[in-house]
């Protein structure tokens, strides 16, 4: 049915009034937090569907961007470590790239507190005999390690450096960058050596 023009002003103008009544002083808030709360770049669609549902009143797109765009501006000035970045459709937050070697050195800090003893195992293995493959890891600790070799390539701790010549040529693995960091060498040549390792003897 066919609704009066009449009809159809009225409710327009209902929106219209809503929209200005509601309280929306700290929308700009709103849209920061889902922002910042996003693990991945969030949609204006998204933050329009989320606000909608806060405040009982859709809002448009056009005062939508308005508020993005102010976000954006407001976290370029140079007295925030991170921006506000246009991304694949979405926003989100990011640290700017002359705080990245901090967040880099936080992240290698967390990947020391997190490394299991099975992991330091493997890692010394590797970092000893590289390149080496798996299965040279596994005859030496008499255990299967593809867990562990799995969680030390997510750390960035060891790398893929090429494949053996071996049947079937298996992956090589070898020590990475952030391994050098993690230990404050600059190779693998500065690792301690057996005969520098204090004895059983020495140790209290």
């Amino acid at each position: 049915m066919k609704l009066p023009k009449s009809f159809t002003a009225f409710f327009l103008l209902k929106f219209y009034f809503a929209y200005l009544c509601s309280p929306l002083e700290n929308i700009a808030q709103h849209i920061e937090a889902l922002i910042f709360a996003s693990e991945q770049s969030i949609t204006q669609k998204d933050i329009s569907l989320v606000l909608q549902e806060i405040f009982q009143v859709s809002i448009p797109l056009t005062d939508l961007q308005k508020h993005l765009n102010t976000i954006v501006r407001k976290y370029s000035d140079d007295a925030f470590p991170f921006s506000v970045v246009e991304i694949n459709g979405g926003y989100q937050f990011l640290t700017k790239s002359a705080y990245h070697l901090s967040v880099h050195k936080l992240q290698i800090q967390r990947s020391k507190k997190k490394l299991s003893q099975a992991a330091l195992e493997t890692l010394s293995i590797i970092a000893y005999k590289q390149p080496v493959t798996k299965l040279d890891v596994e005859q030496i600790r008499g255990v299967n390690c593809d867990y562990t070799i799995q969680k030390l390539l997510e750390k960035d701790l060891i790398a893929i450096s090429g494949k053996s010549k071996a049947i079937g040529k298996p992956l090589l693995y070898s020590t990475s960058a952030t391994f050098m960091d993690y230990f404050g060498i600059n190779s693998a040549a500065e690792l301690p050596q057996i005969k520098d390792l204090p004895s059983e003897t020495e140790i209290i």
